[in-house]
């Protein structure tokens, strides 16, 4: 019922301003298509599933809008060269990104019909988890990019290894919140006799 539920009129001020973040995040896209390197808009590509991918799982809308802001400041960054401007830059991206796709990653999971435990000591090894994945996947990302778009692409040793572990710890901390995102939202499960 994902697209019921993207279709479904917001409401209420942070849901619309969900809906804000991501025309912003479309035009932005647009925009790099015309005006940016490829590599800028496949960042804005990927982000865009960051804005959609929420609404579409009936995300509340505290949380749809914080994994929209968050996706759209991180591709931003990299377009800005904050990551080379402010060198702690990279703590905090890695530590708010991957807890906000880790805790959209958990609510695809509840929404696949996957079971989820939703007792906190299971739901942190779930967050954990699943936050280090992303992690290994953003790495793998970077390396790729640094060996076959842009030399520039910082990595290494230390640089891969700190942000796994800033992304992991940043998982297990949106873990408390899980319960509370997973309990009641926008999801339409089925759909209204006529």
């Amino acid at each position: 019922m994902a697209g019921l539920t993207f279709l479904r009129p917001p409401r209420g001020v942070t849901a619309v301003l969900a809906d804000v973040v991501r025309v912003i995040g479309l035009l932005t896209f647009l925009f790099s298509v015309f005006a940016w390197t490829g590599t800028t808009s496949a960042m804005f590509a990927l982000a865009l599933l960051g804005l959609v991918a929420p609404r579409g799982l009936g995300a509340r809308p505290g949380l749809d809008l914080g994994i929209g802001i968050t996706t759209l400041v991180s591709a931003a960054s990299n377009r800005l060269d904050l990551y080379e401007t402010l060198p702690w830059w990279d703590i905090p991206a890695h530590l708010v990104t991957t807890a906000a796709l880790a805790a959209l990653v958990i609510l695809l999971a509840d929404r696949a019909g996957v079971v989820v435990d939703r007792r906190s000591l299971p739901l942190g090894f779930l967050a954990l988890t699943v936050g280090l994945a992303l992690s290994a996947l953003w790495e793998l990302g970077e390396w790729a990019g640094q060996a076959w778009l842009d030399p520039e692409i910082l990595t290494g040793y230390s640089d891969t290894i700190g942000d796994m572990a800033v992304g992991g710890l940043g998982a297990l901390l949106m873990a408390p919140l899980m319960p509370m995102l997973l309990a009641r939202s926008r999801w339409i499960t089925e759909v209204a006799a006529r």
